[in-house]
């Protein structure tokens, strides 16, 4: 019992005087980490954190927005939906460290350039968001992330922009993602099937760990450069997965040819439903999400909610369904002519094209027989 007074009273005695918020010496340091990306989905993109050290005052803390909380009712759903809380939680740089190099995941820092006032500033702002409703904010893919709130703070110390995206801007937001899938099929497609046409507007937005660290190397504060020094603290290991026939596009295009060998009709007419709910998934989730990433989703000429209807078209009503799905798909291989992931599209556009084609009396490749 007295073991456990005595752990609360030291607990308690501890958050008491971090909240005092003390002055820093003169000595203090803020700089700010760019973690590599991990394994997991949500670490795909690397992380951010800023980190403010004073060995005079015994602080050496890591705040971190990256935090949520996979226990959140209704998890999924948060998140599909776009109003997921994420929060800003505060570690020791011992502890932050130490899980990059279990992971091993390299991890950069770049010490700022700050006179004593803007770290005090800083500092405080920083406890303050800690102790109030600031600490929480809502994810947002491309506006709201740990890179940009940490931006965002640096930036509000000078009232104006000095930390500005030094990146290629002529780009899309889906080009600049598509390399960090590079060896992970399913995620690249499920993303590039999800995301519709904000992902497709210019990159003109700082969003992406390495993008800080970049435009941090280039920023200047009266003439004199932000970054004062820059060191790799964690030595990360890059490791290529093995290759796997089950986490590449081979295995649809294995999967969607025999289909097509399969010449059957009710297969055809299948395959063409699945599509259309995943068609009609792809309108209502943008309906229902606050996720502007996945409005206005060309992707659903592709997978077109009217395949819904196919399995009960006939006659007459068939061929004019057929012919507006041709005309649509049409349009969709015209959007895609300068998409990066037109590629990975094309086994869906080709068995759709030739499916459609099949079910209006026509025999595209002229070498199956008629449909039994």
């Amino acid at each position: 019992m007295l073991k456990k007074i005595l752990c609360f009273s030291l607990l308690l005695y501890s958050f008491i005087a971090f909240s005092q918020e003390p002055n820093l010496s003169a000595d203090a340091q803020v700089s700010i980490f760019t973690c590599d990306r991990g394994e997991e989905l949500y670490s795909t993109f690397g992380h951010t954190a800023l980190r403010i050290t004073d060995p005079n005052n015994a602080l050496d803390v890591v705040y971190n927005y990256g935090y949520f909380d996979f226990r959140t009712e209704n998890f999924y759903f948060k998140f599909v939906k776009g109003d997921l809380q994420y929060y800003m939680k505060v570690t020791s740089y011992d502890d932050f460290v130490f899980e990059y190099k279990l992971e091993r995941r390299q991890v950069i820092e770049q010490t700022l350039n700050l006179p004593l006032a803007k770290k005090q500033e800083l500092f405080d702002a920083l406890n303050k968001s800690l102790l109030s409703d600031e600490k929480s904010y809502t994810y947002k893919f491309i506006d709201r992330n740990c890179t940009s709130m940490v931006v965002n703070k640096i930036n509000g110390l000078f009232g104006t922009e000095k930390i500005q995206k030094v990146d290629d801007k002529s780009i899309s937001y889906r080009t600049v993602l598509y390399p960090y899938f590079e060896n992970y099929f399913w995620y690249k497609l499920g993303i590039n099937i999800v995301f519709g046409a904000k992902t497709d507007q210019n990159a003109e937005k700082l969003f992406l760990p390495i993008e800080l660290l970049n435009s941090l190397d280039k920023a200047t504060v009266d003439g004199k450069p932000l970054v004062s020094k820059k060191e790799t603290v964690v030595q990360g290991v890059s490791s290529q997965p093995q290759f796997s026939f089950f986490d590449s596009i081979y295995l649809i295009c294995v999967v969607l040819l025999l289909l097509v060998i399969t010449n059957k009709l009710f297969l055809f007419k299948g395959y063409l439903f699945v599509c259309g709910i995943l068609g009609l998934f792809l309108c209502l989730i943008g309906l229902y999400s606050q996720h502007e990433e996945l409005l206005w989703n060309y992707n659903a000429l592709l997978f077109n909610p009217l395949f819904l209807l196919i399995p009960f078209a006939k006659n007459n009503f068939l061929k004019k369904l057929n012919a507006t799905l041709l005309i649509l798909l049409l349009i969709y291989c015209i959007l895609m002519l300068t998409k990066p992931h037109l590629m990975i599209m094309m086994p869906f556009i080709v068995t759709n094209l030739y499916i459609l084609l099949k079910l209006n009396g026509r025999n595209p490749l002229k070498l199956l027989s008629p449909i039994k």
